[in-house]
């Protein structure tokens, strides 16, 4: 019988134990990889710190986000974050993690995704979502996006139109286009003062990023 964890049990000894059933179910994408996952713990922490929102609920929720992660092109993606909420409530239930949180942390990881929008109603569900948000955000986010549009062999952008003048975004189509369709998008949804500062300098890279990509294209 697994030994009861509670709220008042010392989060940095579950972390490894977070780590290693997350690291066991993580699909072959390299944009969601378990690097994703401890950026969005650590930035989690950082913003739940400042916030003051529960860290029992937010570790564990940053921790299993991905837990189940549909591909991007999956026609049931929007349905990913249930399923990991699930999931990672499963996985909790049966380490013995205290069952008063696990609604807290369900909700979290439900809402934490920008497809299936779930409105994120409480502190710790914010700083969840902000957390995941930001990793898409800079460096890191153009990286990310370069990955996910070469996984899914998308050429780099449109020969006619490459930062969507004329014509709307289609991310499906063009690497680039997800820059106008979601992240900038994102940028405009996060909660907490910590991630709406970090996010100014984050989409400031980006925008400086397409600047430099169209003087090369022109």
């Amino acid at each position: 019988m697994a030994s009861p964890f509670h709220p008042d049990a010392a989060l940095n000894q579950l972390e490894p134990r977070f780590a290693e059933y997350i690291a066991g179910r993580l699909p072959p994408d390299p944009a969601h990889d378990l690097q994703h996952v401890r950026r969005v713990v650590e930035n989690a922490r950082r913003f739940a710190i400042a916030e003051g929102a529960d860290l029992a609920v937010v570790i564990p929720a940053a921790w299993l986000h991905d837990c189940v992660s549909l591909p991007k092109n999956h026609p049931d993606r929007h349905l990913g974050s249930r399923l990991a909420a699930d999931e990672a409530c499963r996985f909790l239930r049966g380490i013995g993690y205290s069952e008063a949180l696990l609604p807290a942390i369900g909700h979290a990881i439900e809402a934490h995704s920008f497809s299936a929008g779930i409105p994120a109603r409480t502190l710790e569900a914010q700083v969840v979502q902000d957390a995941d948000r930001i990793d898409g955000l800079g460096a890191i986010g153009v990286s990310r996006c370069l990955l996910v549009g070469c996984t899914l062999q998308r050429p780099l952008y449109s020969p006619d139109d490459p930062f969507c003048e004329t014509r709307e975004p289609d991310d499906q189509a063009f690497c680039v286009d997800h820059f106008f369709r979601k992240l900038f998008r994102v940028a405009q949804t996060l909660h907490t003062a910590g991630a709406r500062a970090e996010a100014e300098q984050r989409v400031a890279f980006m925008r400086a990023y397409l600047a430099q990509l169209g003087r090369e294209l022109a």
